[in-house]
Order: C-alpha cells, then structure tokens, then sequence
C-alpha cells in the first residue's frame, strides 16, 4: 500500500518533538525545561491527533483543515456554505488539539485517561505561557510527563503507525538527580494550587482504562551502606512487598474477571468466551505480578476473597488474540 506523504510527516514530527521534549527535560540546568517539556510534548501530541484523523478519513487532508462561514455579497452569513479558513499568510489552518480530541473522543477513539493527561498537559502549558506563576510544580508535572511517555508510546502501536521507539532512552530524569534542594515548607502560589487539585479531581474520576495513565507517581530512595547491585524492594517470605498497602494493591490489581471480559470484547477481533480464554486465564493466576486474590473487606478478617488483575494482564492476553487495528 502507498505511503501517505501528509501522515507520515505528520507522525515523524510527532516522534521528533516527543524526543526533543524528553531531551530538554533531561537537561540539569535547563531553566525553562518544564515549560518547554509541557510546550514540546502538546505539540507532538497534536501532530500525532491531527495523523489519526487524517487515517480514519481515508487522508484526506481537507477532514483536518478549518472551515469558517461564508459571507455573502450582501454582508449577510451563509447558514450553510462554509470556506476554507486561512491564515494571514493564505495557508489553510489546521483544526487545533482540542478539536482533535473532542472529534476522536466522539469516534470513541480517545480513553479517557488519555485525555485526561493530554489536557492536563495543555493546562499547564497555558498557564505557563501566559506569565501565570508555576513555580513549585516540578513534581507533579514530572508525574504528568512519566504518563505522557508511556501513554504515547502505547499510543504509537495502539494506532499501527509503524513506529517504534524501542532504540531510545525514553525516560526523565528522576527529580532527585536534577534539584539540589526542595522548599518543602514553602506554600505553593495560588496558581499551583489551583492546578493541582485540577489534577486531583480528574485522578479521583478515573476510570479503568487499561494502557494508559493520567499521572504516575515515581519515588526514588537514596541509602547508604555497601547496597551496590542490590534490589531496593524488599520482599517478605510470601513475596508480597511489604510496603504494598490495601489502597496500592487496589490500584495495581484493579480489574475484576468481568472487566477483562468486557474489554477484550472490544480489544480483540477474534476474541470468544470459552475454554480457550479460561485457560489463558488459570495460566495468568499464576503471576503474582498479574494477579492478586484479597479481602473484598479488609478490615474483616472473615471477609471473603476476589480474585483482581493488573492491567498490564493485556501484554500476556495480546499474545494470543488479534487486536482490533482501527
């Protein structure tokens, strides 16, 4: 099949910006690398919006072009004609990345989460770029990017653009590396506190979606002693880790059977409900890492138990049904 020009551009810019945020990102002394991370990463993010509509409407450029009211001799607005909108230059303007989200949320081709991190992105470019004051959201929006990266790596092979990014070192520098000193006591400006609970709010809303995350939390722990080499998880004798509490092990097992049911309906093309995927099933049982059995009280120690899954269970299921390519 003949290469799309218009698409594949629009995807190798998209590579080439994501790249170009994390690298900046990654610089210690960068003094507007939050900004310009936030900046780069939303640029990349649309490009990659505008070559997904571009696809499902058979590349036809126009399906991603503005279209404004045409006026007619009379002055008066046509209620039905419409004209392509242009710029001052005369070049034909792109729909923007809110448009591009709202058009593929409704063609159910957005998850929720992913939406969520991309227009939390935005929010935090916006106010950046227009002299509100940011200063203190490091950490967060360091939370913010490590979703962004995984979202949009997942994005990239979710969509069958033929990209892979496995040969970079796609990641950022944990915050402990690049700040000397934190104001912990120092009260974040109003600004910041407005977008943080932004934030909250929309992680409190969050749904199940699978592959994708709207922020995720990274600690890193510095120890001292002769630990060169060492793992610095423990493990109890069980193999449970034991800085697991109930809230961390709902968040990482949170699928019920039914749940991965429903959604392999839709993920896969081939998908049936039957001694095959039972099987499949009792085999993933066996990962401790996929597969959790706890208290639906836990608090009660008669409780009875239910058995939950981690959404990375898909990687294991992908290896054995077709995934839906549109």
């Amino acid at each position: 099949m003949k290469k799309n020009p218009i698409y594949e551009s629009l995807i190798d810019k998209s590579v080439g910006s994501m790249l170009s945020a994390i690298e900046i990102y990654n610089k210690p002394d960068f003094k507007y690398r939050e900004e310009t991370f936030a900046i780069l990463a939303i640029n990349s993010w649309e490009l990659l919006l505008k070559a997904r509509l571009l696809k499902l409407n058979n590349y036809r450029v126009k399906s991603i072009y503005c279209y404004k009211p045409y006026i007619n001799r009379n002055g008066e607005t046509s209620k039905k004609k419409k004209i392509l909108d242009r710029n001052r230059t005369g070049n034909p303007k792109s729909i923007s990345i809110y448009e591009a989200l709202k058009r593929l949320e409704d063609q159910h081709e957005l998850p929720a989460k992913l939406k969520d991190n991309i227009e939390s992105l935005i929010e935090f470019r916006d106010n950046a770029i227009h002299f509100v004051n940011m200063k203190g959201l490091s950490k967060p929006l360091q939370e913010l990017g490590f979703a962004c990266i995984k979202n949009y790596v997942q994005v990239l092979k979710n969509w069958w653009t033929k990209r892979s990014l496995s040969k970079y070192n796609l990641y950022l520098m944990p915050l402990a590396y690049v700040e000397n000193k934190l104001d912990i006591d120092s009260v974040p400006a109003p600004e910041v506190q407005n977008f943080i609970k932004l934030i909250r709010q929309k992680l409190e809303n969050e749904n199940k979606d699978d592959d994708y995350d709207i922020a995720i939390k990274i600690e890193l722990k510095f120890q001292n002693g002769n630990s060169f080499g060492a793992t610095s998880v423990k493990y109890d004798e069980n193999g449970v880790p034991i800085t697991l509490s109930e809230e961390d092990i709902r968040r990482r097992f949170p699928l019920t059977y039914m749940d991965v049911v429903n959604k392999a309906k839709h993920r896969y093309t081939d998908f049936k409900r039957g001694k095959n995927f039972n099987s499949i099933m009792e085999q993933i049982k066996q990962n401790d890492k996929l597969y959790y059995e706890r208290k639906l009280d836990f608090q009660n120690p008669k409780s009875q138990k239910k058995g939950f899954y981690s959404t990375n269970i898909w990687q294991e299921i992908d290896n054995h049904y077709t995934r839906d390519k549109k």
